[in-house]
This record gives structure tokens, sequence and C-alpha cells, in this order.
């Protein structure tokens, strides 16, 4: 069965939204969110929803600081800027 990638030595494809330059996703973004607020779809988050959102953040980010603490910080940047392990 033939290719339809023409012309795409590198085996990825140039369609799609991935595909497109950031500023070409911002602006096509811009317009669905536009478009579903003057449909009136949209969803807008009342000040108790932000709180509720700002607070599950908050926690997840805050359990998953105590997990990298506790297995050694092994990802690479232990928040320790600066140190070095070896000796001067």
């Amino acid at each position: 069965m033939a290719s339809n990638n023409q012309g795409n030595q590198g085996g990825k494809s140039n369609r799609g939204f991935a595909s497109m330059d950031p500023q070409r996703q911002r602006e096509i973004a811009s317009e669905g969110g536009r478009a579903a607020h003057e449909k009136g779809t949209a969803h807008e988050f009342t000040s108790e929803e932000a709180r509720e959102a700002g607070r599950k953040g908050g926690m997840a980010r805050s359990a998953n600081r105590r997990k990298a603490m506790e297995s050694g910080s092994s990802h690479g940047n232990s928040g320790n800027s600066g140190s070095s392990h070896s000796s001067n």
C-alpha cells in the first residue's frame, strides 16, 4: 500500500494541530473559546469552584514533592541548587 506522506523524509506527519506552529495553535484555540462564550456553552468558574481547584492543585503538588523527597529525588533537580556531592 502506498504512503500519503510524499516528500516527508523524517517519518513524521505534517498534518494536525500538534504539527502547527504555536502561534497558529493559539489563534485556533482562542477562536474556539470565543465561540463557546458567544454560544453560552463555555464553563465559567465560580469563586468557590476556583478555590476548590486551587486547593486540589496545591495538595497534588505537595504530595508529589513529598514523594520525590522520600525517594531520594533521583529524577534530576532535587531542589538543592548550587550544592555538589563531590568534596573540594
